[in-house]
């Protein structure tokens, strides 16, 4: 099985995957923007159905990242005491995470007009500067699990690997279900595995899975339209805070539809040579974009807000175009801008470490 997974993570479509991935947060966060709307009639229902679809798309995008981090890290030939580990861990995210948060701060001050008092800074601290900071704490948390999981994977028989699974999956599909049909909830210390830890897991014991790229494609698209049209469904009818139980990460149909498309990029070949690839120029964007994704993910929100707000000098918004155009517009605008300004900013020794 260790030979199987050596042969597969040397396999991997590194820059395929993380460049999948960003795409999906920033389609994610550009359809999350709060629209202006008179009345819902069939012209703004057709709308909402297109956001609804692409939030759909977006919410791949971290169980992405999640389950290609679990793959590279949790290799049963990975051996190297904690201080190393956790030395290397915080040169990839602590470093970027000051950085970042003070950038973040003064985006609160300048944009947003928030008054920063020390109270507000410690939380700011406590629980990240801006929202998508949840990311960083969530890898934190599974960087402290790491050296564990590493154990259990070389160790563990296949059998118990699918015995976590099972117990992972039905946490995460038991638990939000009682809310959903009233005023019920079920004690979640029954079922305490940490959620994102799944993710982590799965993306190695996937490198030893192998299913037909059909069947794959078959089954996210299955999970994709039963997030959306499950969405659909509990916004007509029972709505309200449970609106969108089918577009949480640990909806069984986005655990379906994510793990479905990993699978599927990671059946694709790497080319052996970059600069013999079929599409050197392609390659060349994926491995700018990969190696920059940790600062795209941190830096695009203030981009996106830009555009929104017309602070570069146009406005590219929801409220201004349908978000049928204006979604992929802006994801496509936000992506370059962010590379544009960190690729140079890559090139200087001491901002490419803190800009992560």
């Amino acid at each position: 099985m260790e030979e199987l997974i050596q042969e597969r993570i040397r396999a991997i479509p590194v820059d395929l995957i993380r460049t999948v991935a960003i795409v999906g947060v920033i389609l994610l966060h550009a359809a999350n923007e709060v629209i202006l709307v008179p009345q819902m009639n069939q012209a703004e229902i057709y709308r909402w159905w297109m956001v609804n679809i692409y939030q759909t798309l977006g919410r791949m995008g971290v169980p992405l990242f999640v389950m290609l981090t679990g793959a590279l890290l949790l290799q049963p030939s990975k051996i190297e005491p904690l201080r190393v580990f956790f030395k290397k861990r915080w040169a990839r995210i602590g470093l970027p995470f000051l950085f970042w948060g003070a950038i973040y701060f003064a985006w609160d001050y300048f944009a947003d007009h928030l008054s920063l008092t020390s109270g507000f800074i410690f939380q700011g601290i406590l629980s990240g500067p801006y929202f998508q900071f949840w990311y960083l704490y969530m890898l934190v948390g599974l960087y402290l699990l790491t050296p564990i999981l590493r154990v259990v994977v070389a160790h563990a028989s296949r059998e118990t690997l699918k015995y976590f699974f099972v117990v992972w999956f039905l946490g995460a599909l038991i638990l939000p279900i009682p809310p959903l049909f009233g005023a019920f909830h079920l004690d979640s210390n029954l079922l305490t595995l940490p959620l994102w830890a799944g993710y982590f897991m799965l993306g190695t014991f996937l490198l030893t899975v192998k299913v037909r790229r059909w069947i794959l494609l078959s089954l996210m698209t299955t999970g994709l339209v039963l997030s959306a049209v499950g969405t659909y469904a509990i916004a007509a009818t029972v709505g309200g805070p449970n609106t969108y139980y089918f577009h949480d990460y640990f909806s069984p149909t986005i655990i379906l539809a994510s793990t479905s498309l990993f699978l599927l990029l990671t059946s694709l070949k790497v080319p052996a040579n970059q600069t013999e690839a079929p599409h050197p120029k392609t390659n060349w964007l994926l491995r700018q974009l990969s190696q920059s994704t940790l600062a795209i993910f941190l830096f695009h929100v203030i981009v996106l807000e830009s555009l929104q707000r017309s602070y570069l000098g146009f406005t590219i918004s929801g409220n201004t175009l349908n978000s049928i155009i204006e979604v992929p517009l802006i994801t496509v605008v936000t992506l370059f801008i962010c590379l544009a300004v960190i690729l140079p900013l890559k090139k200087v020794p001491i901002i490419n470490r803190l800009i992560g």
